[in-house]
């Protein structure tokens, strides 16, 4: 039987899915800014509640979902980085 963090990561994958095909003035913004929140929350709980394993294997999926978000928060992150090198 599956936990119920479990099932909730199941749910929001789902939930990821269903609002990335949904069309967006903002470009899906607004709606991963709630998936990120609550992502964030069922991640801890299937960590906490499920083990490392699960944890990574939850971690690799939302990673996969928000591979845009962190690669404009990489591009950030380097430009910051640059701007005060200089």
């Amino acid at each position: 039987m599956m936990s119920y963090s479990l099932s909730a990561a199941c749910c929001w994958i789902i939930l990821a899915a269903i609002l990335a095909a949904v069309p967006s003035k903002d470009n899906h913004w607004r709606r991963a800014y709630f998936l990120m929140a609550l992502g964030a929350l069922i991640l801890i709980w299937v960590y906490m509640q499920d083990g490392v394993y699960w944890g990574l294997a939850f971690t690799l999926a939302v990673l996969s979902v928000f591979r845009w978000p962190l690669r404009y928060f990489a591009a950030w992150i380097v430009r910051q980085v640059t701007r005060r090198a200089e």
